[in-house]
């Protein structure tokens, strides 16, 4: 059988593997290893593992790498331990390839671990642009350590090309997080509201807001801007869920438990909802408000408006629901005031969503089940014609 190590550092990045680690999981020809880390490991975060063991999967290898700081200092020495973590744990499970989804820094180094090692990388979401963090050219590095590419669309599929991959190796199948939504059965609004101890009687938005990590020292007047502009509407309820571990993540995790403190009747927060919860509360919400890649790529498929604030996402492609605002409280407001309107939220039903394939998670078992990887560890650039780089 083919070993399958899948890995994942973060509550997120689960969530939208969770039906490929199924896939993987029945099928006959595969062995399906985890490989967890991260933000799973960690009591601030929620302690996550439990969730991924709660749902049947057992956890082959737990690398703890997350240190009490998030300055960038600390980043990099949890990528370093990252890597010798890693290193020793694939030398331990022997996969015959690595599977893992998009950009972050645990990511990058469970990726240059297999490289090192010689272990083919399976790369999903690549190819992708997001200017205002430090994962863009993490993304782009572990495009060029990886072997098999799984893009979200076809102009993603054209970059991974553009960065010299073998047009052979690189596949358009679509987004998981959005097949997903088709496939997962979620919760109705009463159900919704027992399981977050929340009324949802009135319009609520669905708030995840990040750090810009390319910027610095902005976070905590970011989501200030966004708190004050909520402060405008004042019927509005909010569900928060926090930020990563990430540069400045704790100082936007803070000013989310002071401002659900200073507002219980209309607010609350979670570190982990978890996927049922989470995509149930984007479904049911209003809008979807924040910098995170879900109101990008899950949101739209729900026919609901993202207001996108500032930069983190910018280069994504982008639904005709999405509204681009600036992370001050005036154009926040703006935005609010359009994206909570009825002839937006109407348009918003009408959406064609950018991201969504067919059968996402059965072509990714099929590729890395039928793949030879016989000899596959790169040993070439894969260099465009010359008229197309013109």
């Amino acid at each position: 059988m083919r070993k399958i190590c899948v890995f994942t550092g973060t509550r997120a990045d689960y969530g939208i593997l969770k039906p490929l680690l199924n896939k993987i999981k029945k099928s006959q020809d595969l062995r399906l290893q985890l490989l967890v880390s991260g933000m799973h490991l960690s009591p601030e975060f929620g302690m996550t593992y439990r969730e991924i063991e709660n749902d049947g999967f057992s956890i082959d290898e737990k690398i703890e790498i997350l240190l009490s700081s998030d300055s960038s200092q600390g980043i990099c020495k949890s990528a370093g331990l990252g890597i010798i973590g890693f290193g020793d744990a694939l030398i331990r499970l022997a996969p015959d390839i690595l599977l893992l989804l998009g950009d972050r820094f645990e990511t990058f180094s469970a990726a240059a671990a297999a490289m090192i090692s010689r272990i083919p990388i399976a790369h999903v979401h690549g190819g992708e642009t997001t200017f205002g963090v430090i994962d863009e050219p993490m993304r782009h590095a572990i495009t060029k350590m990886s072997h098999l590419h799984f893009t979200s669309t076809e102009k993603y599929r054209q970059r991974v090309i553009q960065l010299g991959e073998n047009p052979g190796r690189v596949f358009n199948v679509g987004a998981l997080g959005v097949e997903n939504i088709r496939t997962i059965s979620l919760l109705d609004r009463r159900d919704l509201e027992k399981e977050l101890a929340f009324s949802l009687n009135k319009p609520f938005v669905l708030v995840t807001f990040h750090p810009v990590t390319m910027e610095k020292d902005t976070a905590g007047k970011q989501f200030r801007e966004l708190t004050s502009a909520f402060e405008k509407f004042p019927k509005l309820r909010i569900i928060f869920t926090k930020a990563n571990a990430d540069t400045e993540g704790r100082i936007i995790n803070t000013e989310i438990d002071n401002y659900v403190a200073s507002h219980p009747e209309r607010s609350t927060a979670f570190t982990s909802m978890g996927q049922i919860r989470y995509l149930s509360a984007m479904r049911l919400c209003t809008a979807v408000v924040g910098n995170s890649s879900s109101g990008i790529i899950e949101a739209p498929s729900f026919g609901i408006p993202t207001i996108n604030i500032g930069d983190r996402q910018k280069g994504r492609i982008r639904a005709t629901s999405l509204i681009d605002c600036d992370p001050d409280q005036k154009s926040i407001v703006q935005a609010l005031k359009t994206g909570l309107s009825a002839s937006c939220r109407e348009k918003a039903k009408k959406t064609i969503n950018p991201y969504a394939g067919t059968d996402t998670a059965k072509k990714i078992t099929t590729i890395i089940k039928r793949f030879d990887l016989t000899d596959i560890v790169k040993k070439e650039f894969y260099d465009l014609p010359l008229q197309a780089m013109n």
